[in-house]
């Protein structure tokens, strides 16, 4: 379980880096528009394989949907408009910077981490902004991207208690739906009318590489594995982003590694090899009797 754990965590971090390889295919989309149609797809996608799989409606408490809800709106929403907005502000380094803080919130989140799981993160947290580019900004910079590391927190956080009972699949396709209404509110707010319009043909290739690869396989990969391993140790994971950019530049030939690039990459995975070394804490899927992710309770 542990292994399949590291591996799935390992690979959804790694194909959320990969989407630098085709943001320039999307780049003059309106952009919340474009979040929107890549939800929109993965949802649709993600629906239609638990129909596939058999996976029925299941009903949930109030408290779930309110997780639910939090999970699409602050995981999926607020993330993407504080990452645009922060951008704008003080550009990519500030708020790739401060995401790469994502390892050391998460083991903290999970309480007491032990020193070498925390040890771990804050070697990953020096790697990754490492990796990144030491960022530089306003305030205003500073805040939004804030509200996008809060954002990322909540992906994983609030997906916690729903994994139990729906599994990934369902949570991965309830989640990104209930974006799809809240991006196109923003949107219309940004670009009004201009929210949406006909893509061409590589802005097509590029929205179905991100709602497949950088959501569907993400997001299940990702949510297969939050339970085996806890937020701390998969939070170790997300030091693996700027990792897949760096690696896809350079097979594409878009961009070569610096030597800072691969000294952060060293670090990343040094540090996520060091809090690997931690005693697990039991694991969720443990506390669910062992049901599978897939299918678990109404399925």
């Amino acid at each position: 379980m542990m292994r399949n754990g590291i591996v799935g965590a390992a690979a959804a971090m790694f194909c959320v880096g990969t989407l630098a390889a085709v943001s320039g295919l999307v780049g003059d989309y309106p952009v919340y528009g474009g979040q929107a149609v890549r939800y929109l797809v993965a949802s649709a996608v993600l629906l239609a394989v638990t129909r596939a799989m058999g996976l029925r409606f299941v009903r949930l408490t109030g408290r779930e949907w309110l997780c639910l809800g939090g999970l699409a709106l602050l995981g999926l929403v607020v993330f993407n408009v504080c990452v645009v907005e922060s951008t704008r502000a003080s550009g990519p380094a500030l708020v790739g910077t401060v995401l790469g803080t994502v390892p050391l919130v998460l083991a903290l989140a999970g309480g007491r981490p032990a020193p070498r799981l925390l040890a771990g993160a804050a070697v990953v947290v020096a790697g990754a902004t490492l990796a990144t580019g030491l960022g530089s900004g306003g305030p205003a910079g500073l805040l939004w991207a804030l509200g996008a590391l809060a954002g990322e927190a909540g992906f994983s956080l609030l997906a916690m208690p729903l994994l139990p009972k729906l599994g990934a699949i369902r949570v991965s396709a309830w989640s990104t739906a209930l974006a799809v209404p809240m991006l196109l509110v923003a949107g219309l707010a940004e670009d009004g009318a201009g929210v949406l319009r006909w893509p061409t043909a590589a802005e097509a290739l590029g929205f179905a590489y991100l709602a497949i690869v950088v959501t569907v396989v993400a997001f299940f990969l990702w949510y297969s594995s939050l339970p085996k391993l806890g937020p701390g140790r998969a939070g170790l994971f997300a030091g693996l982003i700027p990792v897949g950019a760096i690696v896809t530049g350079l097979v594409l030939g878009v961009a070569t590694p610096s030597a800072y690039d691969l000294a952060g990459a060293g670090l990343v995975i040094a540090g996520i090899a060091v809090g690997l070394t931690a005693p697990p804490r039991r694991p969720l899927a443990a506390l669910s009797g062992g049901r599978d992710l897939g299918g678990a309770a109404g399925a």
